[in-house]
């Protein structure tokens, strides 16, 4: 079972966001999952422009999530953070195991130039995989959605499962959940997308947490409040749908590869 910590986050006061992201965390372990998954930049909010001061903070919240993590014997998709590196600070998004292992950095791609990302923080270079139970998953964090050909990369590469988290504008929800569907069809895979809720001092936040099964049904569905939404899911749908419509082998790479 999967559950969307769908919460709403104090500009730069991590501490706020931890005891509330902790409080959800046990709220939907008490209720039987065994993966949470929480938004994008949710410790701090989009103070990019003094975002450097909060950094030194984050090293004791993956920490904690490690220790939560093993305690509970659950999965933690750990939102993404602003993580300092030599390079610059990135906006990394944690995955961390059941026995409280980081097993999975990645650093958000595609930088988001209408809210200034790209002066404050470095795009990352790597991959998006992880397994998780012996399946392979892969997360992204927010704008990357907008980019299929870098999802479709990772449906390629095995990927059954799809996290993506997020600060998604109200103004654009209805993009979010277009491309959401469209991601999980056209990549015959689960899709989990959490969003933040609430306001900063520029933005409204959409809320509308997902979890899509690979033919595109919405399986639960946030609104604009703080929530817990929570899915069953089975991964072994994944490979039955391919078998289906076997997109992936019908596939015409010398034909894209022309142009």
């Amino acid at each position: 079972m999967i559950s969307c910590i769908q919460m709403d986050v104090k500009l730069g006061d991590t501490s706020t966001n931890l005891r509330n992201a902790i409080q959800k965390i046990d709220e939907a372990v008490q209720a039987g999952a065994e993966v949470v998954v929480l938004p994008e930049l949710w410790t701090t909010g989009y103070c990019l422009d003094e975002i450097e001061k909060y950094t030194d903070e984050q090293a004791e919240v993956v920490e904690t999530f490690k220790k939560i993590a093993a305690q509970k014997s659950v999965w933690i998709v750990g939102g993404s953070l602003p993580i300092k590196k030599e390079d610059g600070i990135f906006n990394e998004l944690v995955i961390i195991n059941p026995t409280g292992e980081l097993i999975k950095t990645y650093d958000k791609v595609h930088l988001f130039q209408l809210m200034n990302e790209h002066k404050y923080l470095q795009a990352g270079t790597s991959d998006a995989f992880f397994e998780i139970e012996g399946y392979k998953a892969a997360g992204f964090v927010c704008y990357d959605l907008r980019f299929p050909e870098w999802m479709r990369a990772h449906a390629i590469g095995g990927a059954n499962l799809l996290f993506f988290v997020a600060q998604w504008p109200i103004q654009r929800i209805q993009h979010w959940e277009i491309l959401l569907k469209a991601r999980a069809i056209e990549n015959q895979c689960f899709v989990v997308a959490c969003n933040r809720v609430g306001k900063d001092t520029d933005n409204t936040f959409g809320g509308n947490s997902l979890i899509i099964d690979p033919w595109g049904e919405v399986l639960a569905k946030g609104g604009l409040e703080e929530e817990i939404l929570t899915a069953q899911i089975d991964l072994e749908k994944v490979q039955e749908i391919r078998n289906t419509i076997p997109i992936f082998e019908d596939r015409k790479i010398d034909l894209y590869n022309k142009f």
